[in-house]
């Protein structure tokens, strides 16, 4: 299968399906002050570089973002929105978009890249742990929270 991942708009009907669809996942495994998306209209801010990815038939099948932040002591591209439709899974598609993430977020001058992400989103964990992030505790605005993990990636 081949996929195509470009900066989009997330404010379309296709891709606003399948934000809400990663929505639903996630509040069907965390109360909601444990999920923390980017609204629509942050997606669209100037610091966010939000991806999707495109099946061979032109349909959204997985997005992705980089929110980029810098709190004055440090700089970092925060991992948002990952989304990969399930009939698209297995077939090496988020660790593409990731991948197209991380380049991004170096050509923007980032040399870190974090994320928080639930305990119970299993595939995710392991392929962040495949690509080389490491786990660490809250960054940003995160508090603790029993139902988060945090990570981090030197993309240098």
């Amino acid at each position: 299968m081949v996929f195509r991942i470009d900066r989009e708009d997330p404010a379309t009907p296709e891709v606003i399906a399948l934000l809400e669809d990663g929505d639903a996942y996630g509040a069907s495994l965390y109360p909601a002050e444990s999920n923390h998306f980017l609204p629509l209209d942050a997606l669209r801010a100037d610091n966010v570089h939000f991806v999707v990815a495109r099946d061979e038939q032109n349909a959204a099948v997985g997005t992705g973002a980089i929110a980029l932040a810098d709190d004055g002591a440090e700089a970092w591209a925060e991992l948002k929105r990952m989304w990969v439709v399930p009939e698209a899974r297995g077939k090496g598609l988020s660790k593409a978009i990731l991948g197209d993430l991380e380049v991004r977020a170096r050509g923007a001058g980032f040399a870190l890249l974090r994320l928080e992400t639930g305990i119970a989103n299993h595939e995710a964990l392991a392929l962040y742990e495949r690509t080389g992030f490491i786990r660490r505790g809250p960054f940003g605005d995160y508090r603790e929270d029993p139902l988060s993990v945090f990570m981090e990636k030197r993309l240098d």
